[in-house]
């Protein structure tokens, strides 16, 4: 499966491969350099790469770890039986132990985020802790104050430009490598599209090369994609309503809210545009705490549905 999925298969190994910020980049070079580090919280949006540089510095130190996934194994037995098993048993390379708790912010707020302090401490000698997060006010404040805290977040427009270029040429590569044939303008699009959630691009453009080759007749535009939403919304079609947000669950709520936004003009009446734009606000505040986030987007449309006139 891994040789199968672009992005296992093209999942940068060291910090030098990853595609990041610069000074952030640079932080996490630093530590490879020291060969030490403390508990850490890495945080940003989907797709940016903060799994992939807990997995690389873990791989460039030679440190034993293990991974948990905070959205399936979220309940206190996981910390009790397996991080207490992995973390207070000695490295077989003689090192400290990493326990990467992936998408953290799932962790259950009431049990074990507020056991997992006492265990940051308990295994210290012995066991660093990373913890990912999309969100990361679902975390408690005593867990934030043991860790340092990495912002994936590109600081301005330029930056973001500059990554989307690096990322441009690794794509090439990998279409390349695959020996799928391509548009460059129809690629370009697709990153400028989906940055900076990489992860989004690849799946993207893995899932269109299927059909033989990447073009503008195989890759649906952004502009259409959000016209078609909300022309189903205006028709108060919501079979094929639900069926879209199924089909964009993997993109991030406030890129979806900003999509509508950007196309409304012309399809929704002036007089309704305020109460859009509050029902879209109100909609990506809740992706913060929300467990189901099709849940979520939906009751947002259904509230667009019987509320918000259309031209």
């Amino acid at each position: 499966m891994n040789d199968f999925l672009w992005v296992e298969k093209y999942r940068p190994r060291t910090i030098a491969d990853v595609i990041l910020p610069p000074k952030l980049k640079k932080a996490f070079e630093s530590v490879v350099e020291a060969g030490e580090f403390q508990h850490m919280l890495l945080t940003g949006t989907a797709g940016l790469g903060k799994t992939t540089v807990a997995k690389a510095l873990c791989n460039q130190l030679d440190l034993d770890y293990i991974l948990i996934n905070g959205s399936d194994e979220r309940n206190i037995d996981t910390l009790r039986n397996k991080v207490k098993q992995f973390a207070s048993s000695v490295s077989l390379s003689g090192g400290y132990k990493v326990v990467i708790l992936d998408e953290a912010d799932y962790l259950n707020p009431n049990s074990f985020q507020p056991a997992l302090r006492s265990f940051m401490e308990e295994f210290s000698s012995n066991c660093r802790f990373i913890l990912t997060c999309n969100y990361k006010n679902k975390l408690i404040e005593p867990l934030h104050s043991r860790c340092a805290v990495y912002e994936f977040t590109p600081a301005s427009k330029k930056e973001m430009a500059g990554l989307a270029m690096q990322f441009h040429k690794r794509v090439k590569d990998i279409l390349e490598q695959e020996g799928v044939p391509y548009e460059e303008k129809t690629v370009a699009d697709v990153i400028m599209r989906y940055a900076p959630d990489w992860r989004r691009i690849l799946n993207e453009l893995q899932r269109t090369a299927v059909t033989g080759e990447i073009n503008d007749g195989t890759v649906t535009t952004t502009a259409t994609a959000y016209k078609d939403l909300l022309a189903n919304i205006k028709a108060k079609d919501f079979k094929k309503v639900r069926s879209w947000i199924v089909n964009n669950l993997d993109a991030d709520t406030s890129s979806i809210c900003r999509g509508i936004y950007d196309e409304m003009n012309g399809v929704v009446k002036p007089t309704s545009i305020p109460q859009l734009i509050v029902y879209l606000n109100e909609c990506q505040y809740k992706a913060a705490f929300v467990a189901d986030h099709e849940l979520n987007l939906a009751a947002c449309m259904v509230e667009i549905m019987m509320e918000v006139e259309f031209v």
